[in-house]
């Protein structure tokens, strides 16, 4: 879809003591979890610092289709996918709650997706928001692709930085306990605040606009382009359990879209090889004029019938 580098890295060390996270953690890994001490930052934080993947082959919900990212003329070229970054352990789901690993969506959201699918010739706000080189959502951003799964943790004092390969999004999380920005203020990625619990960093996110989507790559299988509104809060956990894991969860509630808050869990795994490169959309973006000009094509013929 972009012309985009996905660059093959020098990996580093496997994540061994990888917790499962579908849906209980196995008591080795607990332990390891319960046991491990994390280094702090010059103004006491655990330390989440570094570079972290997620390349995942779990799919996003349970009983789901395995996405084909590749198998399409239009897509990337495979060699995008090449890469030897640690791998996570394959597990049922991504989603962790409800138990059946099924995200409770309702009807008319669906049905938004579909018609936005079927009339992507018809303007741009039919596409996702990654398609046209905006965002991919939070926290669409932290779900795996096929491709550029990195992220680099900053940690100044005060604050949390993640800097997203996909995209080159950042986001600064203040730590400082101050209020979210007035309701009157809306925003592609909403207003992030964290805090710590104990050596966990909770982010807590708000003030969103209805112009999203829950999720944008084809790896979400269908909730790919499912909207969400201007109630959508994200909650999301980082914990870091070993030199080389992160343990991260996100829970979403949006009750103008699901009939129910839901969980995703997925690993980050450190690669202190990796190396981020600049996710050039725009430039080598064809998907819009191709979809939108192609629209205009059917248009003159149809009038000249």
């Amino acid at each position: 879809m972009y012309e985009q580098r996905c660059v093959a890295t020098v990996a580093g060390l496997a994540a061994a003591l990888l917790v499962s996270l579908a849906q209980a953690q196995a008591p080795a890994a607990a332990d390891s979890a319960a046991t491990w001490v994390p280094r702090r930052t010059s103004d006491g934080q655990p330390d989440l610092q570094g570079t972290w993947v997620n390349f995942d082959s779990t799919p996003f919900e349970a009983d789901q289709a395995a996405a084909s990212l590749f198998n399409n003329p239009v897509n990337p070229p495979s060699h995008w996918a090449d890469h030897d970054s640690p791998m996570s352990p394959t597990r049922r789901s991504m989603v962790v709650e409800p138990p059946d690993g099924r995200v409770p969506v309702m009807k008319w959201a669906e049905d938004k997706r579909d018609y936005d699918l079927a009339h992507l010739e018809d303007a741009p706000k039919h596409e996702t928001p990654w398609v046209r080189c905006i965002t991919r959502g939070v926290p669409g951003g932290m779900f795996p692709a096929g491709y550029n799964n990195a992220y680099e943790i900053i940690q100044i004092p005060g604050y949390v930085v993640i800097v997203y390969e996909m995209i080159h999004e950042t986001r600064i999380i203040p730590l400082d306990g101050r209020p979210h920005v007035g309701e009157n203020i809306r925003l592609w990625t909403g207003d992030p605040r964290g805090h710590f619990e104990g050596n966990t960093l909770v982010v807590e996110t708000t003030n969103f606009n209805d112009k999203g989507v829950i999720a944008s790559s084809a790896a979400a299988g269908r909730m790919r382009g499912i909207p969400h509104s201007e109630e959508l809060h994200v909650v999301e956990r980082f914990t870091r359990i070993s030199e080389d894991v992160i343990n991260y969860s996100v829970t979403i509630t949006d009750p103008k879209v699901y009939t129910a808050p839901w969980t995703v869990a997925l690993p980050l795994n450190r690669d202190p090889t990796y190396t981020m490169f600049e996710y050039a959309c725009h430039e080598g973006n064809l998907a819009l004029p191709n979809a939108l000009s192609a629209g205009r094509a059917k248009e003159r013929a149809a009038a000249t019938k």
